[in-house]
């Protein structure tokens, strides 16, 4: 009889673990099964913390290949009149959700954290998410909470929309035979509304190189100082109107004192209320300048006022399949026409076919208005240091590259063993 009663209660404590267990099993089982029918995302942000997002939402699958997304996530980002960001996500249905588009943003301020920034972005992605979730078996298993509303109030500012900032900065780099010093501080006032944009800024930087070859010691050295102000009036979604001033201090372009007015007009082609997707930006600007130089020119100047015109066009496009980048400027003095100016700066990165994505990113000038040169030339180390603007009559830089993918096209799980998942530094 003893023997039986064990025998029950050994059974009973089994059934009391193992039920749990399979249970358990069983759930988490129908789980993954439901998270097989879930939406397919491609986040499209180079800027964005990828791992986090994949870690806080889990009710979605990750792949790498925006054709194989049900959902493409493109997140864009531009600067406020506060100093902070705004973020553009623009929700885009393709497959079974094709036409399903949905455009949310989010704002940070200026002082905020990279985990807020994160944590901010993921709360806005969960809330864009949530019509397609609801098309699918996984819904079931997602809730939504609901925080007590907050009544408008009117805010007052104090500020005017006014923003100051201080910054000071230097770096430092030697090693037994070499020494390189850089300072550079900066004060800046801006105010952005929708009918006016205006930035001023100061700024100052030296910039001192030293080398020991034997018992010479080589030293050089640059130094600038900046003010800049920028005026802007909107006239519509598609004009606006406005002026630079800027006054320049610098040894390395042989400029004591440059005084430039300059009145502007811009035109952009698509709506203003787009710019984060897409501008078609034409600015032209009439510039006078009062220059008086360091040291005299190989013109023979020590003085002289100056008119010069300018006109460019910028092309700025976030899309699916890419982005593109290019703005193409040129210029030329009225006193002379043949002293002008050509350049275009473009970058540009596009998923070619599925896992093909081809990168260029490059400047071209062509140079024929180095008026402030001067006569006496530069030295071997001010050549060598570039601590003196030289003579030219183009400048240019390319990057190209390509990058390929393929095998799965899933990429839910975050792994940070050794690196590679949270960030990390590097000595060199």
């Amino acid at each position: 009889m003893k023997l039986k009663i064990n025998v029950l209660l050994w059974i009973c404590v089994m059934c009391a673990v193992l039920v749990p267990c399979l249970h358990a099993q069983a759930e988490q089982e129908d789980i993954e099964e439901l998270k097989k029918k879930a939406p397919k995302i491609f986040v499209d942000c180079d800027f964005c913390d990828i791992d986090h997002i994949r870690r806080e939402i889990t009710f979605v699958n990750y792949v790498w290949d925006r054709k194989e997304a049900d959902v493409h996530i493109l997140v864009t980002l531009q600067r406020t009149g506060s100093g902070g960001r705004e973020y553009t996500l623009a929700f885009i249905g393709q497959k079974e959700f094709d036409g399903m588009n949905n455009t949310l943003k989010y704002y940070t301020s200026q002082d905020a954290t990279k985990d807020e920034i994160r944590q901010g972005l993921v709360e806005v992605i969960k809330k864009g998410l949530m019509p397609y979730v609801a098309n699918t078996p996984i819904a079931d298993r997602v809730s939504i909470s609901f925080k007590e509303e907050v009544k408008p109030t009117a805010v007052e500012d104090k500020w005017n929309f006014w923003v100051f900032s201080a910054s000071l900065r230097g770096f430092f780099d030697a090693e037994k035979t070499s020494e390189y010093n850089s300072i550079h501080g900066s004060l800046s006032a801006n105010r952005t509304t929708d009918e006016w944009k205006i930035n001023t800024s100061i700024s100052a930087s030296y910039n001192e190189s030293k080398f020991e070859i034997g018992d010479e010691i080589l030293t050089s050295s640059s130094e600038s100082r900046r003010f800049s102000g920028l005026i802007v009036k909107s006239l519509s979604e598609h004009w606006s109107i406005g002026g630079y001033l800027s006054a320049v201090y610098s040894t390395y372009s042989n400029i004591n004192l440059r005084i430039s007015p300059a009145p502007a007009i811009e035109y952009n082609v698509f709506s203003y209320s787009q710019s984060t997707r897409r501008q078609l930006r034409f600015l032209y600007r009439l510039n006078y300048s009062y220059n008086d130089y360091i040291e005299e020119t190989m013109y023979g100047k020590s003085t002289e006022s100056l008119w010069q015109q300018s006109l460019s066009a910028t092309l700025e496009l976030k899309e699916k399949w890419g982005e593109v980048s290019t703005t193409l400027r040129g210029s030329h003095y009225f006193h002379d026409w043949s002293k002008n100016s050509l350049t275009i700066f473009s970058e540009f990165s596009v998923r070619i076919i599925k896992g093909l994505r081809l990168s260029l990113f490059g400047s071209y000038a062509a140079i024929h208005d180095q008026l402030a040169l001067p006569s006496a030339g530069a030295t071997p180390e001010e050549i060598l240091l570039r601590r003196r603007e030289l003579a030219t009559t183009y400048r240019y830089f390319f990057s190209v590259g390509f990058s390929y993918s393929f095998g799965s096209i899933f990429s839910n799980v975050v792994n940070p063993r050794f690196g590679g998942g949270g960030g990390g530094f590097f000595i060199y």
